[in-house]
């Protein structure tokens, strides 16, 4: 014979606490499943939405593959008409690009024109002796002129 050292109703369970316990696992195990079924049916709808969004993006894709397809077309055409033109216009092209030709070397340069006229030397001297020859002073007109002469404007530095 056993000795129960327990007090009396402390280590054994009845029998309606056991179906409190089931019904409230039953009602735990429900509650999550109505969450999965939740979690489902918006896993499920977002699916949609993105197959939905994928099929937008191929009929995109496929127009745009067409447009390139038509502008790598165009683009040919134009080419071979530019090849063309080029082709037949070459004899042209050679004499005007002879008649505008540059002749003389790039030392040399033409003075004839009044408006490709050569300028005079500029004047580089260090700022100390545009002090000394009183040259600077305070810049109040950028017109203005040299003190001691009222006809002659000051001389850029």
């Amino acid at each position: 014979m056993a000795f129960n050292l327990l007090p009396k109703g402390t280590g054994r369970r009845r029998a309606a606490d056991k179906v409190e316990e089931l019904r409230r696992d039953i009602f735990h195990l429900l509650t999550q499943k109505a969450a999965a079924d939740d979690a489902f049916m918006l896993l499920h709808q977002e699916l949609a939405d993105a197959r939905g969004k994928q099929a937008e993006a191929e009929e995109i894709v496929v127009k745009q593959l067409a447009d390139i397809d038509e502008l790598t077309e165009e683009r040919d055409y134009w080419r071979d008409t530019a090849l063309a033109l080029q082709k037949r216009f070459a004899a042209e092209l050679a004499t005007e690009a002879n008649a505008n030709a540059v002749t003389v070397p790039s030392w040399v340069r033409d003075t004839s024109d009044p408006a490709d006229q050569a300028t005079g030397p500029i004047d580089v001297s260090p700022l100390w002796a545009a002090r000394d020859a009183g040259l600077l002073g305070p810049v109040t007109d950028p017109g203005r002129i040299r003190p001691d002469d009222d006809t002659q404007p000051i001389p850029a530095i």
